[in-house]
């Protein structure tokens, strides 16, 4: 998939990694809309990229919402090739807190947004690539999942968050297997500890103990890094089924 070709839609890209893969994208000569609930910030990243974005309100654990906006933001963009799933809450909680058992109403909510809310995404992105003219390599579409290392080292306080993005790594494969025949791939990238909004209500102390935790290079790491793998994804055909830890070798302590 050439970058100059992509017509993307990106969920959570009014800031944080979303915000970095529509800057990567459009810098390549490719196409966005912006689906994401933070208007102000939607429409602010949509103004400074140019013409070539869009910014559409989306809650992501909406199933009709996101068909909506991914149709819509398709229409716009005269095609669909893309969709990248940034958006996402980390909320805390152990299970037997200092309040009592955590809220299955607050671990629903975390799976709600982080799991079902990439489902709703690839449904309805893959549902119009399905009839994409494909390229010299019978390439129709691709899905990117943001899963994380949560995934598979889960720290205390992390049960719905880990939860979260380790179904979003289990999806994976199995699509990746069934939309093989519509020339269509599916990819996750799971970061590790990583400079967002999330990270940015630590202090900035905290934040720079955290960076010094990963074996190499010894800091947090960059949005851009992360749409720099986007790109690299996009580009290399022969990437499908498979989660990429984008980490700095870091594995996570119980706490």
């Amino acid at each position: 998939m050439k970058l100059d070709l992509i017509k993307a839609v990106i969920s959570g890209g009014a800031s944080g990694l979303g915000l970095a893969t529509a800057k990567r994208l459009v810098a390549a000569g490719g196409r966005v809309t912006l689906l994401d609930v933070q208007d102000e910030a939607g429409n602010s990243a949509a103004g400074a990229l140019g013409k070539a974005a869009r910014y559409r309100a989306c809650d992501v654990t909406s199933e009709s919402a996101v068909e909506t906006a991914i149709r819509e933001g398709a229409e716009w963009l005269g095609g669909l090739n893309l969709a990248v799933s940034c958006a996402g809450v980390a909320t805390p909680g152990k299970l037997l807190g200092r309040d009592g058992p955590l809220s299955s109403a607050v671990f629903a909510r975390v799976l709600a947004i982080n799991t079902v809310g990439t489902f709703n995404v690839d449904r309805a992105a893959a549902a119009l690539m399905q009839n994409n003219e494909p390229d010299s390599d019978g390439e129709r579409g691709l899905l990117i999942h943001t899963a994380s290392v949560a995934a598979y080292e889960g720290q205390i306080g992390q049960v719905a968050y880990a939860a979260s993005k380790a179904a979003t790594v289990g999806m994976v494969l199995t699509l990746a297997r069934e939309l093989a025949r519509f020339g269509i791939r599916v990819v996750a990238i799971a970061p590790g500890l990583f400079g967002t909004p999330m990270m940015a209500g630590l202090p900035q102390e905290a934040q720079e103990s955290l960076g010094k935790q990963v074996p190499f290079p010894p800091r947090l790491g960059r949005p851009e890094e992360y749409a720099d793998l986007i790109a690299a994804i996009c580009t290399n055909t022969m990437l499908n089924g498979t989660t990429i830890r984008l980490d700095g070798a870091i594995r996570m302590a119980p706490r």
